[in-house]
């Protein structure tokens, strides 16, 4: 092995100095001419994914044909370690490649070296390093933060302010992991070099070749992916801190559902199902997310975090009926997955169960005269999605499934809302909280108009003065939990970009 130097806070921040000024480029982020010979590189950091007890999975990518190797190891010298010898990374993947590590000790902190080796077995990549706390089995302290919509808007990666530093101050809160809840990428927002702000102010925008249009190959939904990675703020925060994410719409294109035919003349192929493979395809290849992993081998799933926490992830994406006024019965989740859900909150023995949900229950989200989301922004009885929710909440309170909490993005701005059914429309369900936040890097929205259906009762809201505010006026936010290993209480923060808590609460756990 030849590790190299370790790839640190330092030298990471000069590389991308350099590289903002144009002076140093980093490699093609999509599908480039993959070289066959030479030593290789890896090209876009390393991120970490689902942790577990034993593990957690590994990425990494290199810029030709090469083998992924990490090696773990209880000392930051690595003096004692393990060497895993990992899949071959190569144009088919776009040169991606992931380790679900296992076997570690539950509880740990744990440093991984993660390198590219080439096909001859000569020569390696300098090394990545990182590090990580493997899911305890007992009860501790647990501590995870959480929000969505990631370059939104026209707003992409300004060198001017350091890129997207609220991904500095989330890694700040020191957390054991990170819940992405969708928008991971805006496939359909391509990006300008400049755009000047209502007082004048420039903003600027690092663009590539594939965020400059929006994507329909392979290749520009592989690029949308590995913009955000251009990012050292991003890069570093993913080194360290495993992420559990979800997808939502702009993964592939806005507010779309399956079968969908678009009518939009940026596009060449109008079919959302074609471009919804691609966009699936780029995802797993770009996200540390092992499709083994979920239930239906795409986005949901359960990750546990010891006997404390759960976490259930939901896709109110691939299942849904077509956008519609809501005002019949319809599917956001579909079938088979809400009686999933159910199932598994019912089974769950963790104390809190939180439910990821990548679309806010009660907020009414539109898409034009039709309804994009859950509410659909009428009073009364539940309706259009309204009614596979409500039969979801009117589930898990039959079968007393205690202490459940959303947690949401989407909206583009932060609130605490609580449901309650003396308010509500339906009473069939026991109270809840679902928090919002974001954007971590998007135009700024809200607040928008809440739903009666469900009782909801909005305790705290941060949104701009207008629509779509860039990031240089603030308004981007990010969540925090923290579940106490003693009482069992959890407390909720929403934090803005540069990590204040704007509003707090704690939460008892029900018996």
């Amino acid at each position: 092995m030849n590790p190299g130097p370790e790839l640190n806070r330092r030298t990471l921040l000069g590389a991308t100095g350099l590289a903002a000024a144009g002076l140093l480029l980093p490699t093609a982020p999509a599908a480039p001419a993959f070289a066959r010979s030479g030593r290789p590189a890896l090209t876009h950091g390393v991120q970490l994914g689902d942790p577990r007890p034993d593990g957690a999975v590994v990425w990494t990518r290199a810029d030709r044909p090469s083998r992924m190797v990490v090696e773990i190891s209880r000392d930051p010298d690595f003096r004692r370690s393990t060497r895993i010898r990992g899949p071959l990374l190569t144009p088919r993947s776009d040169g991606t490649g992931e380790v679900r590590l296992t076997g570690l000790p539950a509880g740990q902190e744990v440093h991984y070296r993660v390198t590219a080796q080439d096909l001859d077995g000569r020569a390696d990549s300098q090394a990545l390093v990182g590090q990580f706390r493997t899911v305890p089995r007992d009860r501790r302290d647990v501590r995870l933060v959480w929000s969505g919509d990631v370059v939104g808007q026209g707003w992409g990666i300004n060198p001017d302010i350091g890129g997207m530093t609220i991904y500095d101050a989330m890694a700040a809160r020191n957390p054991d992991f990170f819940l992405h809840s969708g928008d991971t990428v805006y496939a359909d927002g391509p990006l300008q070099e400049s755009v000047t702000l209502p007082d004048g102010r420039v903003w600027r925008n690092v663009v590539t070749p594939e965020k400059s249009k929006v994507a329909e190959t392979l290749a520009e939904y592989r690029g949308q992916f590995a913009y955000n990675l251009l990012d050292e703020n991003v890069r570093r925060f993913a080194a360290q801190v495993p992420q559990i994410v979800q997808w939502d719409d702009h993964e592939v294109t806005n507010n779309w559902y399956p079968g969908e035919i678009l009518n939009d003349e940026r596009y060449t192929e109008q079919r959302v199902d074609v471009l919804a493979s691609r966009a699936f395809q780029a995802f797993h290849e770009w996200q540390p997310v092992r499709r083994q992993d979920a239930v239906d081998g795409r986005v949901y799933r359960k990750v546990s975090h010891g006997p404390l926490l759960d976490v259930f992830v939901i896709d109110m994406r691939s299942y849904r009926d077509p956008n519609s006024t809501g005002t019949t019965p319809e599917r956001i989740l579909g079938a088979r997955q809400a009686r999933w859900l159910v199932n598994a909150l019912a089974a769950s023995r963790a104390t809190w169960k939180i439910i990821a949900s990548d679309m806010p229950i009660g907020i009414t989200v539109p898409d034009g005269d039709k309804i994009e989301g859950v509410a659909n922004g009428l009073p009364g009885v539940p309706n259009g999605r309204e009614a596979e929710l409500a039969w979801v909440l009117q589930q898990i309170s039959r079968r007393r499934v205690r202490n459940t909490v959303w947690l949401t993005a989407d909206v583009h701005y932060s609130a605490a809302i609580h449901y309650a059914p003396e308010r509500a429309a339906f009473e069939g369900f026991d109270p809840f909280w679902e928090f919002v936040a974001g954007p971590l890097n998007a135009g700024a929205f809200g607040p928008n108009a809440l739903d009666p259906t469900f009782g909801p009762r909005q305790a705290f809201v941060s949104s701009p003065p207008r629509a779509n505010t860039s990031p240089l006026e603030g308004f981007q936010h990010f969540g925090e939990v923290n579940v106490d290993g003693t009482t069992g209480q959890l407390r909720v923060d929403l934090r803005d970009q540069a990590g204040r808590s704007l509003w707090a609460t704690t939460l008892d756990p029900r018996r």
